[in-house]
Order: C-alpha cells, then sequence, then structure tokens
C-alpha cells in the first residue's frame, strides 16, 4: 500500500456520462481518482490512459461483496479515501406503472439504494474520527425526479432516488459530529446517453419545459459535486444542490 499524497476520491458507476465527467472534473482538481464499472470497459481504459482515472475496478454496484472488495481495493491501492460519490445508477425501464415488475424492482432497488448505502457503509468505517479516519465527503448522485415523480415516465426509478435522499438527510444527521460531510446532487435534463437511450427524443420534448431552455451538461454536475467535497462547503451538509436549470 502506498499512501496517496493527493486526496482520493472514489466513484461508482464512473466510466462513462456524469461519472466519467466527475472523475476528469477530480483529476483536473488535483484528485487521485478511483472508479467503478460495470459493463464498458473499453470506455473505463480510455478513462485510465487519459490519466484522468488512476483505478478502475469492475464490479456490481449492488452486490455487497462488490462493494466491500472494491472499498478495500481502493484503500489498499491508495491507502485513503477522502471523498465518496454515489453516482452508479440504473433507470430499471421507461413508462409508466404498468411496465414494472418485481425482477425490475429488485434490481433497481440493489443498484440505486443497497450500492449507495453499501459503499458509504464502508467509507463511514474508513473516514469516521471515531474510528481513526480524518473525515470526509460523501455525494450521492440523485435526480430532479425524486422530486417531480416521474409520473407516466419511471415512478419506480423516483421512487429509488427518494430513498437515496432520505438516506442522504438521515446519514449527514449520523456522521456530522464524526467528521463526515453527506450531500446530494439532484441532475435533471443532462446531455448525456442515459436519456437517449432509454427515450429517443424525449429531451427534445422536455426541453421547452425547461426555464433556462436547455438542458445541461455532465461537467457542470461534475462541477457541483466538486464544489460539495472542497473545504469551500465545509459547512454544508444535508444538502440537496439542483442543477436543473430550474426545472
Amino acid at each position: 500500500m502506498s499512501q496517496s499524497v493527493k486526496p482520493v476520491m472514489l466513484i461508482t458507476g464512473g466510466s462513462r456520462g456524469i461519472g466519467a465527467a466527475i472523475a476528469r472534473a477530480a483529476s483536473a482538481a488535483g484528485y487521485t481518482t478511483a472508479i467503478t464499472f460495470a459493463h464498458s470497459t473499453a470506455a473505463a481504459d480510455e478513462l485510465v490512459a487519459s490519466g484522468a482515472v488512476d483505478l478502475a475496478v469492475r464490479g456490481d454496484a449492488g452486490d455487497e461483496a462488490s462493494a466491500v472488495a472494491t472499498f478495500a481495493e481502493v484503500v489498499q491501492t491508495f491507502g485513503r479515501v477522502d471523498a465518496l460519490v454515489n453516482n452508479a445508477g440504473i433507470a430499471g425501464g421507461y413508462g409508466g406503472i404498468g411496465c414494472v415488475t418485481g425482477e425490475m424492482l429488485a434490481r433497481l432497488w440493489a443498484v440505486n439504494v443497497s450500492g449507495p448505502f453499501l459503499y458509504a457503509r464502508e467509507a463511514v468505517g474508513h473516514m469516521s474520527t471515531a474510528n481513526g479516519g480524518v473525515g470526509g465527503s460523501i455525494v450521492n448522485i440523485s435526480s430532479k425526479a425524486a422530486v417531480l415523480g416521474g409520473g407516466g415516465e419511471w415512478i419506480h426509478y423516483a421512487a429509488s432516488k427518494g430513498a437515496l435522499e432520505t438516506m442522504t438527510t438521515g446519514l449527514a444527521k449520523e456522521t456530522a459530529a464524526v467528521g463526515i460531510r453527506v450531500n446530494a446532487v439532484r441532475p435533471g435534463l443532462i446531455e448525456t446517453d442515459f436519456d437517449t437511450a432509454l427515450a429517443p427524443g424525449r429531451a427534445d420534448r422536455l426541453r421547452s419545459s425547461i426555464p433556462m431552455q436547455r438542458s445541461g451538461t455532465a461537467a457542470e454536475v461534475a462541477a457541483a459535486v466538486l464544489w460539495l467535497c472542497s473545504d469551500a462547503a465545509s459547512y454544508t451538509t444535508g444538502a440537496f444542490v439542483d442543477v436543473s436549470g430550474g426545472r
């Protein structure tokens, strides 16, 4: 194990989209970066080759053994984790409640709710000043859908993000006295393949309903995450930052 002289950020689901943008921004800001990925090997390899990512670990974001092993590998490799970004998430399908199945819900909850809980548990155990740690920051990537409800599109996805927000509020209170800040970012309509793959044309349809009259970028979400992890946000915990153009 070598102790990184730079702060270390672990980003789950970091090979594409918002996760990759966070990794690039964190690297540019002076972090040592580690990501998890499930299937996008080529994208993860490209980030490592570019220097934006220092370690990429394949794993299942919703599996407890995988979460424990991945967190341990990052600590073993760099000696520390200063910031955890729970970014990995799935939509669970696009459509009204009639499309929802038990199998879909089980996988959705595993990745979007259980995964962040498990990674947060490992992070708290490592970061807590009560355990000899030096504190740290956890940022959960929620969604504006948690507030809007996702009716007619993905109530199931919105509900999973609502659960993540409740965890954010509770964990922020639980860990505030042991040096850990817990916050969340709520992206709105963001230019990634998340919407494009699920519902072609959705972005064009919704853009006019956004007060700023445009969709956002993954880099804009990353900027909010980096601020929440920085010393500039040292008195901010239990907060939700909307990156949604006013919607």
